[in-house]
């Protein structure tokens, strides 16, 4: 397992990194995801749309975010910390997560995180039909919902990777596609002050700013305090996805950052 693990995460990195340099264009969102509405993404023919990296906001806040496909034997660990620190994340599950540690999930939506969708088997999304990518979030949202009640409306793709598909879809289900621009690299296990410093100084942090973690790894139950307390110093407000990002009226720019649609004077 800790196998296949490694090497699904490194593909996942290689392969963000290659569309972020590919990322080109400006996606304007008029109407925001709702139950009853499908979202309109007006682009340029041919032009490469784009999850929320960050957002464009004028308030020193941040987010943090985990990533939950694997174990689950930290989930008490990282919670007392946020619980401590008065904290609450974003945690974007995997169906079969949730049909594997149900009181996991249980104590995460009882504490206030956010849940979000994180497919329910965990698939390369942007190899699917529009279809296909509606069922892996219908079947993680009912997972999810039949649970705790909550209707979740953040999704993180596997691997970092997505298409026009997967963005298009998203939307079109009443989700926000969510991406990071910190990258915590705990997934390469390089050690609890590498990991401390990659965040604290990242060249990207910053207000709007998304962190990515993962709910197994190694050294993140150790360094969660303290890059919280790091980022409280440097003047952050740590918020939920859901409280960070712009719900509706905005354009996304070439970075993927979001940002509030300028009123036309």
């Amino acid at each position: 397992m800790k196998l296949f693990k490694a090497i699904h995460i490194k593909k996942k990195h290689i392969l963000f990194t290659v569309a972020a340099i590919a990322c080109v264009g400006v996606v304007t969102c008029l109407v925001p995801p709702a139950a009853t509405k499908v979202s309109s993404i007006i682009s340029a023919q041919n032009e490469r749309k784009l999850p929320i990296y960050c957002v464009e906001t004028d308030k020193p806040q941040v987010s943090i975010s985990f990533d939950a496909a694997w174990g689950a034997e930290d989930t008490d660990r990282l919670l007392q910390i946020l619980a401590d620190n008065e904290v609450k994340a974003t945690f974007f599950l995997c169906g079969y997560w949730v049909t594997d540690y149900p009181e996991e999930v249980k104590k995460i939506a009882e504490a206030g995180h956010d849940l979000g969708n994180h497919s329910s088997t965990h698939p390369h999304m942007n190899q699917l039909s529009s279809e296909q990518i509606a069922k892996e979030l219908a079947d993680c949202h009912k997972a999810v919902k039949d649970l705790t009640g909550i209707e979740m409306n953040l999704f993180r793709p596997p691997f970092g990777e997505y298409n026009n598909t997967v963005i298009e879809t998203s939307f079109a289900n009443s989700y926000y596609p969510i991406q990071w621009d910190i990258d915590s690299l705990d997934w390469k296990e390089l050690g609890a002050d590498h990991e401390i410093n990659q965040v604290l100084n990242h060249k990207h942090l910053g207000n709007g700013s998304i962190v990515l973690f993962h709910n197994d790894a190694k050294y993140t139950p150790e360094v969660l305090d303290t890059i919280i307390k790091g980022l409280k110093e440097k003047g952050y407000e740590i918020v939920p996805i859901s409280q960070l990002i712009l719900k509706d009226n905005f354009e996304m720019d070439h970075e993927g950052r979001q940002r509030k649609i300028a009123k036309a004077s």
